[in-house]
């Protein structure tokens, strides 16, 4: 275990979680039960964690605690966090294995000895908990939680890390091992995903849930219940036999799915959870403590981090942002449009606004379907009990539809989500501009046009910005705000404050084709395209990128972003940069044939190649090998992001990095586009430099 002093020196700038250890006196006890309260001193906007000083004020307030001699040992949090795990801040200052694998043992020694201990030890979970935080509490014999904690996760395979300090071993033997497959796993490889307090109690990871307004109180006389014999919390029988192999063989093709095995942490994830299969401490917390060392030091864990930053703090603060003090209150949305994508943005917009919401488009038929779809989402919501009642009618009240414009008249925000053809916008704006007032922002969903052409024939061209969302509007976090060439500030802030409102993580783009994610995305997709031109099989052109361990492959994403739509943005592009970027002309027949998919299922779930698009896709001589694919699709985006960072589409590497992490699904555990670019050596050989200084995103050297 780690020494105070050992721990301040390897972590000197931590935030250090204090423990401190108080006995309460409970009515129906005879003796006295020692409560420990983690704190950080910080406010809840920073969670309590865990850093090696935070460990060793933790054993020393066990200490105390086994001194006084308690009835029961109870561990909690400050208020609305209990802990959301190690201090992740501290990974880069780890310079070697060794002193990993001291804080993966300190961990793991420190938590034991709450689950060796004779006297019974308690978790009162009153907020927050993740990461080394659940462990913490999974390390107790009980555990109670405050029925409005807000978020409950193993987030590490999302990192590209595993549950370290005993998570991979503790939960499968607590609630069965396909449920912690499920929460160690599915959760985290699908966007994060957080368990509602009722399905942590549901899957038997905690044993009772309170009210926040008396929790310590109620899970104090429940303690004393459990300690008087009173109550035993039920245990799960758990299935070592065929029960774990069909869990083992579900959490390996999720991986598989989801990383094609690229992601270390999550294949250790699964090694682990089957080691857990012998209930055997010992043997499992030393597999999970050298895995956690090894883990630590890798460029995988470092890109990891390096993302989680840039979604935390950088998307927080964007780069370029005008004053948030010259954004204008908005107070009604206009809608032009009400179709899928319209009627999304007015669901989208009342539900965080809250403010009235009116669609218009070319026919009552059009509003009243546009109208129809969100009255129908706020229902599902309802029957789902995610909003009340009342919210539901107050929030169906607030959406209408018109066909005059003049229902704009007093909109503070009119976003257009039209065709995407630049004389259809421009005619919009114009008749949009007749109505609204002089200080209305006028913004559109375009996905590759020119803000600046857009807004060229306004009387107010200063009002117009590009609000760029990414489909489905509901799930992908991303907001592309763009700035033409005579946007204003007051217009742009108050976008950015739009944007916040809707809880995006917005990017400030300049005024550039396709902005950054659907131009990095096109001259990818061009590139695999090409090569199936030439006479790649489509099935190794499908497979090219595997290891990179993407959400889905090129022909699968082509397929979701729809073939009219690539080829139309694949036009646009060309039509910018003819010399970089190529139009296939056997995507224009799939497209003329109508064509939705190059892959086709069997019931079985196998996918083969359409026949018809066999027919039809003419193919050169020149097939290229999955490695050579691979690294001319790598080396045409590090060029382009070269580019766009010399044209000043976005301020920084960064926040390119930001934009396909959060809209285009690029995994954590790469760390964006261009570290992983750096550490494959694309970016020296395309560019003659990397992007990222030394030791960004990667294990720094000595």
């Amino acid at each position: 275990m780690i020494s105070a002093a050992e721990a301040e020196a390897a972590f000197p700038d931590e935030v250090v979680t204090r423990a401190v250890t108080r006995l309460i006196t409970v009515p129906g006890l005879a003796g006295q039960v020692a409560l420990i309260t983690i704190d950080n001193g910080h406010d809840h906007t920073r969670p309590s964690t865990f850093g090696p000083q935070s460990l060793v004020s933790l054993n020393a307030a066990i200490d105390e605690a086994f001194a006084a001699e308690p009835v029961a040992i109870a561990v909690t949090g400050k208020p609305f966090i209990f802990a959301v795990g190690a201090d992740l801040s501290g990974v880069e200052q780890i310079a070697g294995r060794d002193l990993a694998l001291q804080i993966a043992q300190t961990g793991h020694d420190v938590f034991r000895r709450l689950t060796e201990s004779k006297i019974p030890t308690f978790a009162f979970v009153n907020g927050a908990v993740m990461g080394g935080g659940l462990e913490l509490a999974l390390s107790c014999h009980y555990r109670t939680l405050a029925e409005n904690t807000a978020a409950i996760a193993f987030p590490e395979v999302f990192l590209g890390l595993f549950p370290g300090w005993g998570g991979t071993q503790l939960l499968p033997n607590l609630i069965g091992p396909d449920a912690a497959v499920t929460v160690i796993i599915e959760n985290a490889l699908s966007q994060n995903k957080m368990l509602k307090p009722a399905q942590a109690a549901e899957l038997g990871i905690v044993d009772e849930l309170f009210g926040s307004a008396d929790y310590l109180e109620q899970s104090l006389l429940w303690l004393a219940k459990v300690v008087r014999g009173e109550l035993t919390p039920p245990r799960r029988e758990i299935d070592r036999g065929a029960g774990w192999d069909a869990a083992i063989a579900r959490a390996k093709s999720i991986v598989d799915g989801k990383t094609r095995g690229a992601s270390p942490g999550a294949n250790k994830a699964v090694e682990l959870l089957e080691l857990a299969r012998a209930n055997d401490l010992d043997r499992g917390y030393a597999a999970e403590t050298e895995a956690l060392a090894d883990v630590l030091m890798t460029d995988t864990l470092r890109a990891g981090l390096y993302s989680f930053n840039l979604v935390n703090k950088r998307a927080k603060r964007p780069a370029g942002a005008p004053d948030k003090s010259l954004a204008r209150p908005v107070n009604k949305v206009g809608i032009v449009g009400a179709g899928l994508m319209a009627s999304q943005l007015a669901l989208l917009f009342v539900r965080r606004l809250k403010v009235p919401v009116v669609l218009t488009d070319i026919d009552q038929e059009r509003v009243d379907s546009g109208v129809g779809y969100v009255h129908g989402e706020i229902d599902k919501l309802l029957a789902k009990k995610r909003v009340s009642p009342d919210a539901a009618n107050r929030l169906k009240a607030l959406v209408s539809g018109s066909l005059d414009k003049a229902a704009f008249a007093d909109a503070d925000f009119v976003i257009e989500a039209v065709f995407e053809e630049l004389g259809v916008k421009q005619q919009v704006f114009a008749e949009v501009e007749e109505h609204v007032k002089p200080e209305a922002i006028l913004a559109t969903n375009t996905s590759s046009l020119s803000i600046t052409e857009m807004a060229s024939k306004l009387r107010h061209p200063e009002r117009v910005v590009g609000f760029h969302f990414f489909n489905p509007v509901a799930v992908l976090p991303l907001l592309e705000i763009v700035r033409g060439e005579r946007t204003d500030d007051a217009s742009l802030a108050t976008a950015f404050a739009v944007g916040k409102q809707l809880k995006k993580s917005s990017v400030l783009v300049s005024d550039a084709p396709a902005f950054v994610v659907n131009r990095l995305l096109t001259r990818f997709l061009g590139e695999v395209l090409a090569a199936v031109d030439e006479g790649t099989p489509f099935e190794v052109a499908d497979r090219a990128l595997d290891p990179l361990g993407l959400p889905m492959s090129p022909l699968t994403l082509l397929q979701l972003v729809g073939p009219p739509v690539a080829l139309h943005v694949a036009e646009t592009m060309h039509r910018a940069f003819p010399d970089r970027f190529g139009v296939s002309q056997n995507l224009a027949k799939f497209v003329e044939a109508r064509k939705s998919a190059v892959w086709q299922w069997d019931d079985k779930g196998n996918a083969t190649v359409d026949p018809e698009v066999v027919a039809l896709w003419e193919q050169g001589d020149r097939p290229s090998t999955e490695e050579q694919l691979r690294e001319r699709a790598l080396s045409v985006l590090a060029e382009e992001v070269r580019i766009m960072l010399d044209e000043g589409v976005v301020a920084e590497a960064q926040d390119i990095d930001l934009c396909l992490i959060l809209g285009a699904g690029w995994p954590f555990w790469l760390g964006g586009i261009t570290p992983y670019l750096d550490r494959s050596g694309v970016s020296e050989k395309v560019n003659g430099k990397p992007f990222l200084a030394p030791g960004v995103a990667s294990v720094p050297t000595a």
